[in-house]
């Protein structure tokens, strides 16, 4: 800790006041002041429970305070809570609340527009169900059709992907033990298996990406050795092969050398110092084929366990020809993470971030009604991310096609962050997103592995009463005649009724290609197992 950084500037100078007032015998006020001052200082740097309080000594209080009347000053002068800039205050207050253990209720009626276009609800039942024990939980890599020798029970809310290096080494052990006390699965993203992620023993789905970070050669190809030595531990349950993220779909990304360090280097199978590049693309293969096989390849270098892929949807003619391929060869992967272009940690150029990549919506019910007029559906599991926060974020999404969900900011909201958007500056005020040393000390472990697990513990407690509301025993159950959308002031739809849902098969069936919605009527037709490219040859 350096008591000159700037950070500390406050306390530093409350201490060299109270040692000048007693040397000089200053009038009694102000060594009141400074000693006052100089406790409230001493006191927020051994506390653990703000990381705010131990980077930012007695200066963090002045945000507190301004933060304890910001209704006041949102009622009166500025916006209200429910601007989503890209996450309201409500939505981080319910993380907070949820993780804390503090109330979640709120008074006073609903501050949303129920009458605006867009408002969605879901239909209570006049008969509730009985609530269920919230360990709500759902099988991969169990179809009788093509069973796994190691199918594993996956929790229906899990962390989504975020590497070691874009996160702090003691974030990645919080959100692990916060797993690992929880029960549920921590993507490690695509920076690889960390000596963090390994501490603590919670459950990893290991992410490949192009860079195939710790499964690779010196020249950056796919390494199988490497690759089966690392998935072959009991903590990896499952394989996920990255094609894309919502955060920047179709761009690679460089952590600069300066950001290598020894750790990062051995964790990722990179030269230290040197710019970690991860390509755009992947080397291993180029045709829809050629990635199945690929997938196919790692669930047996893996032992058997559930191995899929994920990505934000981009072209559809290209997911098509992926699931072509699928029909072509046998070769079907256990799961598919749709990840919405809304979404991602990770930064990137402005135009990606606001203008690339299908939004998670779209995307989830393009790849469920892919998979169900394909007849695969029942063969494979659907994860979903992309802003998903609350229970109803997550029955919404559940309704809408996806059999799990993930969350990236929300689990990073339960560490404590406060939505600086200084990820990629190195500067995070509360140790999440830093490599800092001395900034990522504010994030004290064993207090926000408790956080972690108490956010995933009363968000699925608050999904158990809502589905039960609904007259439901089990979020499998939801479907889209459980949600319902505002179209205008005075008209209402079920989703089931606005959404172009495929019947079982009909993308099989050359007489139904005339009953089709436009995206399938028009791509479906023209992709190709061979190629992602529909004009190839």
């Amino acid at each position: 800790m350096n008591l000159l950084s700037p950070r500390y500037l406050a306390f530093t100078a409350s201490v060299v006041t109270l040692l000048a007032s007693l040397a000089l015998k200053a009038p009694w006020e102000i060594t009141a002041v400074a000693a006052f001052l100089t406790i409230v200082g001493i006191s927020d740097l051994v506390q653990t429970k703000r990381a705010l309080r131990r980077n930012y000594p007695i200066l963090a209080h002045f945000r507190f305070f301004f933060e304890s009347i910001r209704p006041e000053i949102r009622q009166y002068f500025l916006e209200d809570d429910m601007v989503a800039e890209p996450f309201s205050r409500n939505q981080r207050s319910i993380v907070y609340q949820r993780a804390k253990q503090d109330s979640d209720k709120r008074p006073f009626g609903t501050q949303l527009d129920v009458y605006a276009p867009g408002y969605e609800w879901i239909n209570h039942s006049i008969a509730p169900a009985l609530e269920q024990d919230p360990e709500f939980r759902i099988e991969i890599g169990n179809h009788p059709d093509c069973p796994r020798a190691q199918p594993y029970a996956a929790s229906v809310f899990n962390i989504s992907a975020m590497s070691f290096g874009a996160l702090s080494a003691n974030a990645i052990l919080a959100l692990n033990g916060g797993a690992k006390k929880g029960g549920f699965m921590h993507d490690t993203g695509e920076g690889s298996i960390s000596p963090y992620h390994r501490q603590h023993g919670g459950d990893l789905v290991w992410e490949i990406g192009s860079g195939y970070f710790g499964c690779r050669n010196d020249d950056g190809s796919f390494s199988e050795e490497r690759f089966a030595a690392n998935a072959s531990a009991p903590q990896v349950k499952m394989i996920e092969l990255k094609m894309s993220q919502g955060a920047k779909p179709g761009h690679g990304g460089v952590l600069p050398g300066a950001k290598v360090t020894i750790e990062i280097a051995q964790t990722r199978g990179v030269p230290v110092g040197r710019d970690c590049i991860s390509p755009a693309r992947h080397s291993a293969f180029g045709t829809p084929v050629e990635m199945l096989e690929f997938i196919d390849r790692l669930r047996t270098l893996s032992g058997g366990k559930p191995t899929g892929f994920k990505l934000a949807i981009g072209h559809p003619w290209e997911f098509f020809g992926i699931v072509k391929a699928m029909l072509a060869t046998g070769i079907v992967p256990d799961f598919i993470v749709v990840d919405g272009g809304e979404g991602g940690t990770g930064a990137a150029p402005v135009e990606f971030t606001d203008h690339i990549g299908t939004p998670l919506q779209e995307g989830l019910l393009l790849v469920h009604n892919t998979l169900v007029g394909a007849n695969l559906r029942d063969k494979i599991k659907i994860g979903a991310s992309g802003k998903i926060i609350t229970a109803f974020d997550i029955a919404r999404t559940l309704a809408l096609g996806a059999d799990w969900c993930n969350s990236a900011r929300g689990f990073m909201f339960a560490l404590g962050c406060i939505q600086s958007q200084s990820c990629h500056t190195d500067r995070c005020p509360t140790g999440v997103a830093t490599q800092d040393p001395g900034r990522q000390r504010a994030l004290v472990v064993p207090d926000k592995i408790e956080r972690v697990a108490n956010f995933h513990k009363n968000t699925m407690e608050a999904l158990a009463q809502l589905i039960a509301a609904a007259g439901l025993t089990h979020p499998s159950q939801l479907r889209p005649r459980h949600l319902v959308r505002r179209l205008s002031e005075n008209q209402v739809k079920l989703a089931s009724a606005l959404l172009p849902y495929l019947e079982a098969g009909q993308l099989l069936d050359p007489s139904q290609l005339s009953r089709l919605p436009p995206v399938f009527g028009q791509y479906w037709p023209m992709a190709q197992a061979e190629s992602f490219d529909p004009y190839c040859g």
